[in-house]
């Protein structure tokens, strides 16, 4: 089955109300992923976010880089599982997703993660 041609969403969003909704994803993304790290991590794993940039190195299980992309007005994530995703925010549920499967930043995270930790992973970053 062929993959399905991309989306293109035009954001209603001002600037402004872009870099509020995405800087709040990526500070509640550090947040529970230091803690997920904390908890349930191995000693290689390591979460950082610099300058808009957040990166989940996961020793032998690959990095994750998740950053802001502001001309476009999404949040764009580098998965050494899946691959690379741009993500729009959806005003009518708050989550930001992935046009070309309707997933939610959150639920692909919480799938990919929770076998690397061995733990269920419960992010939850949509406004609803």
């Amino acid at each position: 089955m062929a993959t399905p041609p991309p989306q293109v969403n035009v954001s209603s969003l001002t600037m402004e109300q872009y870099h509020r909704l995405s800087d709040d994803t990526m500070d509640a993304l550090l947040e529970d992923l230091e803690q997920l790290v904390e908890d349930h991590g191995d000693p290689s794993f390591e979460v950082e976010y610099h300058s808009g940039v957040l990166t989940l190195k996961l020793g032998e299980s690959g990095t994750y880089v998740i950053n802001k992309q502001p001309p476009n007005k999404q949040i764009w994530l580098s998965s050494p599982f899946s691959g690379p995703k741009r993500y729009d925010y959806i005003e009518s549920d708050g989550s930001w997703r992935y046009s070309r499967d309707n997933k939610a930043l959150d639920e692909m995270l919480n799938e990919e993660l929770g076998p690397t930790f061995k733990v269920p992973v419960q992010l939850a970053l949509s406004k609803s």
